[in-house]
């Protein structure tokens, strides 16, 4: 008898391979899918091969294990068009990747002396002349990761006019390279230095997030950290008012089919006479993770609590469970403290050490903000378990504040969907519901961003948080920096379209992620350093995990230094209207700080 679970996988790859953004158009009748290829492969992979080897296959392991006929839909089946003269196809693969797309051999391409760069990376040219008549291409790699190669092509008979036709997928476009030119889309912001023999020949301009399209290494997995009976991964966030509100977010597995939340304030509890704790049903959703074959279904639980008292403490346990705390946000103004972090994304365990050893150094701080990529897999349950088990102990006592980076869209094209916001209760009053977001706590405005999405659509939205708010202190997190610390990143757009309303509103600080470095600018207005941060903002990148970049040298950098993870304290002080911001290391050694005095 078949595996239900294995035929689960079946049913849902091919359920949402149908909904992919770029297979508006069916496959050309005859040829065989790269889509039933892979769930065919995933399917008799899962059938097979003992959960221990899996975790241990490689592209050259996948590769071995393919038959004849599935490797050669991979090599000819993933792009695919008529031309009606004999061509010279370019591929230009990425340079640093560590594997070719394997079938670049099997149709004998031939690697040239030819290179290019794209945003400063290097990409290496194979070639081959086809005849007219169709040409199959194969797909960007096995592992579903790194850049996507480019396509140029050209008539092999420079007086012949090339013509394509029954172009697959239908969302790829025809276009003339021009000089400076990059010829891919969905890579914004790039440049492109190219051979001149490929200047003014045919690019097909398809989708960078293809990628993931044939991923057969690292689908199937266990996670570290199965499900259970009792709740765990419990993680405060807020979703409304925070003084009057506390979301609580926990997770079971599916033999808990309700939840329920105990509260009161902590006075009442460590009284003599103990009153009866309020009780909050939660609701309850399915999470279906096809691909964790050890816990592939759990159940998420949520609930927001309500009519709270401002500034106030509330003890609270999950049925009858530990208990654990939480702390309303004041009514009026006072002093507060936060904790603001980079990039945790690889080496989470690494991480917990740093997040565990800020909440016992600095146990005042309200809520912490983490400025995206929490995870190196957004898509992928079991880096979500590991986080959240890394923090235990922290996020159920304090509130994260989170926002979205590029790796919680790792493999959004292909689910469908964002795990992030099935993990996290957030506002939803944004034009981008909970992807952006914003709150008021004591005298500060917070507000996060989403820099993966078009700057301008949210502007206006930015603009009226900023116009509409009277707090002493405006903060606004976003992952992908303004200022950047990397000598190869830069994000014009950002800085000019948000940078603008950080000028003309005074934001005092934007926290940021990213570039897994360390960076302090100067303030800054309008791209110019300023003499004191009455006059501009100061723009940070910082990074908590173990992943790290080169730090570049930049004239806006006031402090700037790599391969440390770091933690950053923001105290906000009432009297004098004071900030002070410290950014502290592993050990809790002190690694930066300054002040702001309005």
């Amino acid at each position: 008898m078949r595996n239900p679970l294995l035929r689960k996988l079946q049913v849902f790859l091919l359920a949402f391979l149908i909904c992919f953004q770029f297979a508006a158009q069916a496959h050309v009748a005859g040829h065989p899918s790269i889509h039933d290829t892979v769930v065919g492969i995933l399917d008799r992979f899962a059938q097979t091969i003992p959960l221990e080897e899996l975790n241990q296959l490689n592209a050259e392991k996948v590769l071995a294990r393919l038959t004849p006929e599935e490797r050669d839909t991979l090599a000819m089946e993933y792009l695919s068009f008529d031309v009606n003269v004999p061509v010279i196809v370019s591929i230009l693969p990425y340079k640093g990747y560590p594997y070719d797309p394997f079938w670049l051999k099997d149709l004998d391409f031939q690697h040239t002396k030819l290179q290019a760069k794209v945003n400063g990376r290097d990409y290496k040219v194979w070639q081959k002349q086809f005849d007219a008549g169709r040409v199959g291409l194969g797909v960007n790699s096995l592992t579903g990761g790194g850049r996507h190669y480019y396509v140029v092509l050209r008539a092999a008979d420079p007086g012949k006019k090339l013509e394509i036709t029954h172009l697959y997928p239908g969302q790829y476009a025809v276009e003339t390279i021009q000089p400076g030119e990059h010829p891919i889309a969905g890579e914004d912001e790039l440049t492109a230095e190219l051979p001149q023999e490929l200047i003014g020949q045919t690019a097909l301009i398809g989708q960078a997030d293809r990628r993931y399209e044939a991923q057969l290494v690292n689908v199937l997995k266990a996670t570290p950290y199965p499900s259970s009976d009792e709740a765990d991964h419990v993680v405060l966030t807020w979703s409304e008012d925070p003084r009057t509100t506390q979301t609580i977010q926990w997770r079971t597995d599916t033999s808990v089919h309700r939840g329920y939340v105990l509260y009161q304030k902590k006075a009442a509890y460590a009284s003599f006479r103990p009153r009866r704790p309020m009780r909050a049903n939660a609701t309850t959703t399915l999470m279906d993770t096809w691909d964790i074959l050890n816990d592939p279904k759990c159940h998420r639980h949520t609930v927001v609590l309500r009519n709270l008292e401002p500034d106030t403490t509330y003890i609270y346990s999950i049925g009858k469970g530990e208990r654990m705390e939480f702390t309303t946000a004041p009514d009026g103004i006072d002093p507060f403290s936060f904790i603001y972090m980079g990039d945790a994304q690889n080496g989470l365990e690494r991480w917990g050490s740093l997040i565990q050893g800020a909440f016992r150094r600095r146990p005042d701080a309200a809520f912490y903000i983490m400025a995206g990529d929490l995870v190196n897999r957004g898509a992928d349950r079991d880096d979500w378990d590991s986080y959240f088990e890394n923090a235990e102990g922290v996020y159920d006592r304090r509130p994260i504040v989170p926002a979205l980076g590029n790796h919680e869209y790792h493999r959004y094209d292909l689910t469908g969907r964002l795990l992030y916001e099935e993990m996290f209760t957030l506002p939803a009053s944004s034009p981008l519901g909970e992807k952006t977001y914003s709150f008021h706590y004591s005298n500060a405005l917070f507000v996060i961003l989403d820099s993966n999405q078009d700057a301008t659509e949210q502007t206006a939205w930015l603009e009226e948080q900023l116009a509409g708010s009277n707090a002493t202190w405006k903060f606004v997190v976003y992952h992908h920096p303004a200022y950047s610390s990397s000598p190869r990143r830069d994000n014009p757009e950002i800085r000019q379209l948000w940078g603008n309303l950080f000028d003309q509103y005074h934001v005092d600080m934007a926290l940021q992620g990213h570039d897994h470095a360390y960076l302090r600018t100067y303030p800054m207005k309008g791209g110019q350093r300023q003499e004191s941060s009455k006059e501009g903002t100061i723009y940070v990148v910082s990074v908590s995990g173990t992943k790290m970049y080169d730090v570049g040298d930049f004239d806006y950098a006031e402090e700037a230094f790599a391969n440390v993870s770091t933690y950053q304290v923001l105290d906000i002080q009432i009297s004098g209207d004071r900030l002070v911001y410290r950014a502290y290391d592993m050990e809790g050694d002190l690694r930066d700080e300054f002040v702001i005095e309005k």
